[in-house]
């Protein structure tokens, strides 16, 4: 049974089931007469080849209120550019793909690295700044939505609910975040948001004292979610940073730039599953170790800039807070798994928890040794005043691409 709880920071939408998908559509189909929605898809090519990306595109071909659709392709050869374009070519909206390894985006690119306001390194990061630049070009939708293209458990209520708060006219939303318990296959997944993330911010409460940044996200049920939905106006202003602690700074981006009033989170589904990544003990720049790392200095750059003062001290007295808190939410989920019938290992989740305690220190120390770092891709705002022909010469370099 799903509650109605609010926690009074950021507006939850719940799913109580008793408004029907099909009724949900009809509304998103009347809203949109008015609010056009583009829908964006960053993808690697290997994912083509993948059964989640295949089931994603069948359902989409069934979705009405979508008006645009931007794929940003990662990975691709001129002979796999080729074969995507054939791949998503039964997509019945309009559909666009950016070729980003193709000479003319890289020229783009290039230009944009001469003076300093490209992404500093590939990913994901990357890959959605040039979509979002590629949407404002466009100057078509209303609405942009996102998701990643490994999910399994697609469908078209999933997408319908995650635009719903945005869309519909009579609510003041400008962001909405998706929200699912990460349940698949009989265990209990989302080890980062669980044993890292929950626990982390807990542990900046007690140390760094109480913050409203903090309350706000703590306020998300599912703060790595990959699913938002936002007016386009605001894409503008949004910095993202190249790593990947995206989904924070995305969400830190919002609480920075909008009124909390503006902010919602969704229920999308009952059960989600993706790709999953390795924990990756031994290799720190892969996996969930990385992965640790960059949320983790997410977090602190962005307590840093609200005038939180960090020392190594304070590093050493945060993993050790962290670490009582994780073990004592390890027993928690581990009654909560077994209450519902699902499997949850102890040992391996200690095992987590010990790698992510290492990796707060050293997301300290590499915050600590570099002060200058700037992670943030510059928003399309600072792009447009420094070549304001750019977004113009995007969406060309686009549509050449595509014909």
């Amino acid at each position: 049974m799903a509650d109605f709880h609010q926690n009074g920071s950021v507006a939850t939408l719940h799913n109580l089931s008793l408004v029907s998908l099909q009724e949900i559509e009809r509304q998103l189909e009347a809203f949109t007469s008015g609010r056009k929605i583009t829908l964006i898809l960053p993808s690697l090519f290997s994912e083509l080849a993948g059964p989640a990306l295949a089931n994603i595109v069948d359902v989409l071909t069934k979705v009405k209120y979508i008006n645009h659709i931007i794929i940003g392709l990662d990975q691709a050869s001129e002979a796999e550019f080729a074969f995507a374009r054939n791949y998503f070519s039964k997509l019945p909206q309009k559909h666009d793909i950016l070729w980003n390894d193709g000479p003319r985006l890289r020229e783009i690119d290039s230009e944009l690295s001469n003076a300093k306001l490209a992404p500093s390194e590939a990913g994901k990061g990357r890959n959605v700044w040039y979509c979002m630049g590629y949407a404002i070009a466009c100057q078509n939708s209303d609405i942009v939505a996102l998701h990643d293209c490994d999910i399994l458990t697609y469908s078209q209520e999933m997408l319908a609910r995650l635009l719903y708060p945005v869309a519909n006219p009579a609510f003041p939303y400008l962001f909405c975040k998706g929200y699912y318990p990460r349940v698949a296959d009989g265990k209990l997944n989302g080890r980062v948001s669980r044993l890292l993330v929950t626990p982390l911010l807990l542990a900046l409460q007690k140390t760094c004292g109480h913050h409203d940044y903090l309350d706000y996200l703590q306020g998300f049920r599912y703060p790595l979610a990959g699913e938002f939905a936002m007016r386009t106006s605001i894409l503008s202003d949004i910095r993202i940073p190249s790593d990947w602690g995206l989904e924070i700074g995305v969400l830190s981006e919002v609480w920075r730039n909008l009124n909390h009033h503006a902010v919602c989170q969704v229920d999308i589904s009952d059960a989600y599953d993706h790709k999953h990544q390795p924990l990756s003990k031994e290799d720190t720049s892969k996996g969930l170790s990385r992965m640790s790392t960059d949320i983790s200095k997410a977090l602190f750059r962005k307590l840093a800039t609200d005038g939180v003062i960090f020392s190594q001290e304070t590093f050493r007295t945060l993993k050790a807070t962290y670490f009582r808190i994780a073990l004592d939410l390890i027993e928690m989920y581990y009654n909560d798994a077994l209450t519902n019938g699902l499997h949850l290992d102890r040992h391996v989740e200690e095992e987590a928890v010990e790698l992510f305690a290492s990796n707060i220190v050293d997301a300290g120390h590499l915050f600590l040794d570099n002060p200058m770092e700037t992670p943030f891709i510059p928003n399309w705002r600072r792009v447009n005043a420094a070549y304001p022909d750019l977004l113009h010469h995007l969406k060309q370099a686009v549509l050449l691409d595509n014909e």
